[in-house]
């Protein structure tokens, strides 16, 4: 009945599934494999059935062990009763029989003293020298030791009747009546021990039906697994979408082109740029794509992305502020009905107490045009139109109408786009800049690792970071942060060598970067 195992095995399937949490941003990524998804619903079926087998160590431990335990302790002290009376009984026999072996003795000490005084009696009567005096204080003395030999011998079979009559109820009445009230007190002991065998089958069958439920899925999580799919997920998110490079063309020395103008040409040729166009000073060495390669360095347009990864991040990242100004919007409405109320009724509140959050909400709307004008411009120009400048459209129609209705009279009167949708250039990647991508052996997400630092912590109580995915650390030690708290508990740093990990966010003090 050791179910300590069970707790641990319940502990260990908690600390997996909360090792194989997944940040909400790549939640939705990672979920398309159907392997990934399989094995978070595996887990989720796991922790079940070992939170199921711990409902049953608890009840084992509750319903059975304790109770037994107690009902044990009161056998214990019934049984060391039961013991002291067979102990009594046999101390106070003990006690009849020396006393009884002492009266014995003594009606045989005695009574050879009283045989040993008339044999001289007799004597002395039979001595024709012996006064009659002498004759007469010898019978007297022999009469004496007669009569205490009497007197000893009644004692004595007085002492061994009481004797005779404690050991028979001693060997019939109390032995057996205690022997009987301890194997009363046994049965009663293997019978409480066979309810708890009962008890324990009952709570087996009370969740067996969920944990067939629970190995039922864990069977339809291996069957959801299809590899075809995965593998196409795969390419899907991976593929660069980068056209083959074509064939480079002769260049003919022979004909005394010079070396300069034969490099200053290939431009003009028409030659497609090609791999070799990209290694730079490196031309001599063949190019391959998964060839080991100093990390790019992290663009906010996302540049140094190959062209399908460059569109799906910005296309992220534009959905990402368009909530936020959906927000924002929202809550200046919200501000603005709240104004109307306050100015039809001066009572409720002060119109002038809601204008800093107006103006702060303006601000905000004006910083996330601003974006998402850039954002747009760096998706147009990375080939992908249509429903972005749709939903860009549909916001601005919503927040100029609400904009020119309730800023106008804090003076905010700043247009949120100019009506070409213009911006600067500053984002926009240099033409020069190498397009291919190169990726390590092991198909790592530098784009992930390399994200720019959005604050800094500092450790306020020890970290063993004993799970995968969590880095340990000391009382002191400062971080830079680089992913929120998304309300699971857990924040990521990285710490000044380059290693990332996940840290408990109320072991830290953070202070993120406006």
């Amino acid at each position: 009945m050791q179910y300590c195992s069970w707790r641990g095995y319940a502990s260990t399937c908690r600390a997996m599934q909360m090792t194989a949490t997944i940040p909400p941003e790549r939640e939705t990524g990672i979920r398309k494999f159907s392997n990934h998804q399989s094995f978070l619903d595996i887990l989720n079926e796991m922790n079940d059935y070992a939170g199921q087998r711990e409902l049953i160590a608890e009840n084992m431990m509750m319903n059975i062990c304790i109770d037994l335990t107690k009902y044990l302790q009161e056998l214990k002290m019934e049984r060391k009763t039961h013991l002291s009376e067979a102990k009594k009984a046999q101390q106070s026999l003990e006690s009849t029989y020396k006393q009884l072996d002492s009266s014995k003795k003594r009606f045989e000490r005695e009574w050879r003293e009283a045989d040993k005084a008339a044999q001289y009696a007799e004597k002395t009567d039979q001595d024709i020298n012996a006064t009659k005096a002498d004759v007469e204080k010898a019978k007297q003395q022999a009469n004496m030791r007669t009569h205490i030999a009497e007197e000893c011998k009644n004692d004595y079979a007085a002492q061994l009747q009481k004797y005779n009559k404690e050991q028979s109820q001693f060997y019939f009445s109390y032995m057996p009546l205690i022997f009987n009230k301890l194997q009363d007190m046994d049965e009663r002991r293997v019978r409480k021990l066979a309810q708890g065998y009962v008890l324990f089958s009952d709570t087996e069958k009370h969740v067996m039906p969920i944990i067939g439920k629970c190995l039922e899925g864990v069977a339809k999580a291996g069957t959801n697994v299809n590899e075809r799919n995965d593998s196409i997920a795969l390419i899907e998110q991976y593929k660069s979408g980068f056209e083959r490079p074509g064939d480079l063309d002769f260049e003919d020395y022979s004909q005394g082109i010079n070396r300069a103008s034969s490099d200053s040409s290939l431009g003009t040729l028409g030659t497609p740029k090609g791999p070799l166009e990209l290694l730079g000073k490196n031309r001599s060495k063949p190019f391959w794509l998964f060839s080991k390669k100093s990390k790019p360095t992290v663009t906010e347009d996302f540049g140094h992305l190959p062209p399908e990864q460059r569109r799906k991040r910005l296309q992220q990242k534009l959905d990402d502020i368009g909530k936020e100004l959906q927000k924002e919007v929202d809550q200046s409405e919200a501000l603005g009905k709240m104004k109307d109320v306050y100015e039809k009724n001066p009572q409720m509140g002060d119109p002038a107490s809601l204008s800093p959050q107006i103006n702060q909400t303006a601000q905000n709307m004006e910083r996330l045009r601003g974006e998402l004008n850039k954002y747009e411009s760096w998706l147009t120009e990375a080939g992908r139109r249509g429903d972005t400048m749709l939903r860009r459209d549909t916001l601005r129609e919503d927040t100029l109408s609400y904009r020119s209705h309730s800023f106008n009279n804090n003076g905010s009167t700043h247009e949120p786009y100019s009506p070409d949708g213009a911006h600067t250039d500053e984002g926009t990647p240099d033409s020069s800049q190498a397009i291919y991508t190169e990726f390590d052996d092991d198909f790592e997400e530098e784009e992930e690792e390399l994200v720019a630092p959005i604050g800094q912590c500092t450790a306020m109580y020890n970290f063993p970071g004993a799970s995968e995915g969590t880095i340990a650390m000391q009382e002191g030690e400062v971080f830079s942060v680089v992913e929120e708290d998304k309300g699971d508990g857990w924040t990521r740093v990285r710490r000044a060598n380059g290693n990332e990990g996940y840290i408990p966010t109320s072991y830290v003090s953070i202070s993120l970067s406006k």
